[in-house]
């Protein structure tokens, strides 16, 4: 029932209704109330329309992952893994210095 309870959750938070994700899907909207409930599961092409249309990763949805990861950062991490190693390891140097500037925001404000 795991992907029924996250579909439902990821679908809420995008604000999304059961009748706008089915005409985003092509198919009627009693099945994604029945993909909800967990009493049908879509094809693994379908789950993965579902991901693309919620934005978030087929992943997520079937449950390989804990974190609702926004899809706009999966694309950027994507991305990422194709340039060279170098350019990697530099974007990383940089990106965790700005985590640390944001969390020691959070911090002391």
């Amino acid at each position: 029932m795991l992907f029924g309870e996250r579909l439902l959750k990821a679908r809420k938070e995008r604000k999304i209704s059961q009748e706008e994700l089915a005409k985003r899907l092509g198919a009627h909207a009693p099945i994604i109330g029945r993909y909800e409930r967990g009493e049908v599961k879509p094809s693994i092409e379908v789950a993965a329309k579902i991901a693309e249309i919620l934005g978030v990763s087929l992943d997520y949805l079937t449950g390989l992952s804990d974190q609702l990861i926004d899809k706009n950062i999966l694309d950027q991490v994507n991305e990422l893994q194709a340039l060279k190693q170098e350019d990697q390891q530099h974007i990383l140097k940089t990106l965790g210095a700005l985590i640390r500037e944001a969390k020691t925001r959070l911090t002391f404000g």
